[in-house]
C-alpha cells in the first residue's frame, strides 16, 4: 500500500493486481456468473475467487436472510455475493469515491439498489457512529488492507470489538488478514474458526443465539 490512508483492499504484499474487469465475478447463489465493473487499479485487492468461495462455503446456508455488512467494500464483490446467497440487504462501506461508484454501478448492473446502502466514509469513523443498521443478525465482513493490520492495528481491533458489542445474536463476522496478524488478539479469541488460504488468513466468528 503505497499510502497508509488508502482503502478498497490494498496491499503492498500484491502490487501487481492485473485482475480484468472480465475475471471479476459472483461465484455462487441467484447472480452466479455475472460480471462486476472493476477499474483495475492496482492499488486495489479484490479477494481472490477461492477466498470468497471458501468464505461462503464456511458461512453456508447461514447468509439467508441476514443482513451483509462490507467494510472496506473495495467493489462490492463480497456484499453482492452476500445477496446472491440470500443475504436481505448489505451495507457497503468505502473511502474512495470512485471506487464507492463502482459499487453502485454494480448494484445498478445487478439490480439490488433497493437492497443496498453505499456509504462513502472511513470505516473506522463510522464505526463509532450511531449507524443504523437492522435488528436481524448481521454477516460482517472485514477485509481491509492488509497493511492496516501493522500500520492500524489498534483501530482495527477496535473495529471489531465496537461491532461485536453491537451485533444481534447469531450474527456471523468474518475477518480477513495475512499472516502479520495474530488472531489471538480478537474478543474471544478461542471462538474464532481460523483458516489458511494462502497469503490470506480468514477468521469466522458467529454470536450466540438468544436462547444461549
Amino acid at each position: 500500500m503505497a499510502k497508509r490512508n488508502q482503502t478498497s483492499r490494498k496491499s503492498r504484499t500484491t502490487p501487481n493486481n492485473n485482475r480484468t474487469a472480465a475475471d471479476l465475478r459472483i461465484i455462487g447463489g441467484k447472480f452466479r456468473g455475472s460480471k462486476l465493473r472493476y477499474h483495475g487499479r492496482e492499488d486495489t485487492r479484490p479477494m481472490k475467487h477461492r477466498v470468497r468461495e471458501a468464505i461462503f462455503n464456511l458461512v453456508g446456508p447461514s447468509i439467508r436472510g441476514v443482513h451483509a455488512i462490507d467494510l472496506f467494500a473495495g467493489t462490492g464483490s463480497i456484499g453482492l455475493e452476500a445477496l446472491s446467497r440470500g443475504a436481505t440487504s448489505v451495507t457497503f462501506v468505502e473511502r474512495h469515491v470512485p471506487t464507492a461508484g463502482a459499487i453502485g454501478e454494480n448494484v445498478a448492473t445487478l439490480g439490488v439498489a433497493g437492497r443496498s446502502e453505499i456509504v462513502t466514509a472511513n470505516t473506522f469513523v463510522w464505526a463509532r457512529r450511531e449507524a443504523k443498521l437492522p435488528d436481524c443478525p448481521w454477516a460482517v465482513f472485514i477485509s481491509p488492507p492488509y497493511d492496516f493490520y501493522v500500520e492500524r492495528l489498534d483501530d482495527m481491533l477496535d473495529l471489531v470489538e465496537r461491532l461485536l458489542a453491537k451485533a444481534p445474536a447469531e450474527s456471523i463476522f468474518v475477518v480477513e488478514a495475512d499472516t502479520r496478524f495474530d488472531f489471538g488478539l480478537l474478543p474471544t479469541a478461542e471462538a474464532w474458526d481460523v483458516r489458511p488460504y494462502r497469503p490470506a488468513v480468514v477468521g469466522i466468528f458467529r454470536t450466540a443465539a438468544l436462547d444461549s
